[in-house]
Formats: C-alpha cells, structure tokens, sequence
C-alpha cells in the first residue's frame, strides 16, 4: 500500500521512520511526506514536497494527516478527490461540522474512506458495538499535569504555575473541547464521533500536578453494560499535548489497512 504523510512534527517523525523501517516487505511503502517547508522534512529518505498537488501526483493509496486542523480543512477533500483514503490524527478538526459534513460528501462520491485512529483512548471497540445496542451516556474526563495545558485558553483560567490540586477548568460538549483546545482535545472528538455525536458527550479538562502523564477516563452507560477505564499514557517528548502512543495508534491502524488478517 502506497501511503503519503501530511506533517512531519512530533506524530509525524514517528510515523514515518516506522513506515520506513518496516518498508514493503510489510506490505507497505511510505512515497512521501508533505511539510510547510522542505527543511522540516531534512534527511528523510523519501520525497519531501511544500505542495499538496505534488504529494498526491505520486499515487498515494492512503493518505495521512499528522499535521494540525487547518491541513485537515486544506487538503483532506483533494485528498478523496484524488483517490486515496484519508487517515486523520487531528480529529478534533471535525468538531466543524460544515468540514465533516464536505469529507463525508466527498468520500461517498470518490467510493473512499475517511478513517480515524483510537489516538490516545482505549474501549473504543466495546463503545461502537454498544452505540449499535443503544448508549444512554458518555462522560470524557482528560487529566494532564499543569505544564500541559500551557498556550491553551486554561491560561486565563488558572494560574497553572500555581495548581497543587486536581483542577477541573472545563465543563462542556465535546465540540466545545475540541474547538477551545485542538492540541489537547482531539480524543473526545474521537470518543464522540464513535458515541453520542459531538453534542451529547460530555467532557470535563482537568489540570492535576499529581498526573505522572496524560490520563484519560471514560465512563459510559448502555443498554449492554456500563463500561468505566482509565488509560494513563506518557507524553510525547517532544510535545507534552500529545500522548506517546498516538502515532502508534496512526500506525496501527495503516498496517490494519494491508493486514490479511485484521482486528
């Protein structure tokens, strides 16, 4: 599978020398990496392009965005319309529902897959299946050490130098979250668009200087069962926001894409 990379920063470095180092033996062949500027992408072993026309000029079969809301909004249409599907780790772009809505549209009418990855979240499986039975509530809670949360709105909410307990400085929607704190909150854009929508999950953003990493809780209710889990992820060192296993999740799911067998 011919697979191009949008963004090549803290998830998509990882991406791409994994999807290098596995190379087509595994069945797949990462053909390019797009970047806002060509000395971003120094040293890789593949096509590096500043144009998104030139990026999917060399075929791409899937097409990965690793790099922030606004590459979702400018290319993922051109993305469908060229042929190729769409893996988009910046989730939290589709809090925007006029840009779901066109992704959706255009995906249908090119017969291609707009596809999202569990990020930094786990249950993910057990939720979906219970959507389908019938889910009456689902509660996201995002607990991440104070330093986290800097160049966020929760600066004018907290003195974050000055949290020595657990603070909870958002209460709202999941598409409230995820339009006040793209960098922070994509994974309950995720969690809600396998869920209640992005209007009825419910989430709550907390500052905790006793988080070791970036904690993420889910509780929901269904007519199966109630499912409550707590997933404590380190942060990506190179951007404490992001959680380290989110471009494994990306991953995950590409290989899952060329897998003979898959779950």
């Amino acid at each position: 599978m011919r697979v191009a990379l949008i963004g090549h920063g803290a998830i998509g470095r990882v991406i791409a020398a994994e999807l290098l180092a596995l190379g087509p033996a595994a069945g797949v062949e990462l053909v390019g990496v797009l970047c806002r500027h060509a000395e971003e992408g120094a040293g890789l072993a593949v096509p590096v392009l500043t144009e998104i026309e030139a990026l999917l000029a060399l075929g791409p079969q899937l097409v990965v965005e690793a790099a922030g809301h606004e590459a979702v909004r400018s290319h993922g249409e051109a993305c469908l319309e060229a042929g190729a599907d769409l893996l988009i780790v910046s989730v939290g772009a589709l809090s925007d529902a006029a840009l779901l809505e066109a992704l959706q549209r255009k995906a249908g009418a090119e017969g291609r897959q707009v596809l999202l990855p569990s990020g930094a979240l786990a249950g993910l499986d057990w939720l979906q299946a219970a959507r389908l039975a019938g889910l009456d509530s689902v509660c996201y809670r995002s607990r991440k050490p104070p330093q986290a949360w800097r160049d966020t709105p929760a600066e004018a909410l907290l003195d974050l130098a000055a949290v020595r307990e657990p603070a909870v400085f958002f209460r709202g929607t999941a598409r409230e979250a995820a339009r006040q704190y793209p960098k922070n909150a994509n994974v309950a854009a995720t969690l809600a668009l396998c869920t209640l929508g992005l209007d009825q999950t419910r989430v709550e953003l907390i500052a905790d200087p006793q988080a070791s990493g970036n904690v993420h809780e889910i509780e929901a209710q269904s007519r199966v069962g109630r499912i409550s889990l707590q997933v404590q992820n380190l942060p990506s060192p190179d951007n404490p926001k992001t959680s380290l296993v989110t471009p494994y999740s990306a991953l995950r799911t590409i290989m899952a894409r060329c897998a003979a067998v898959s779950v």
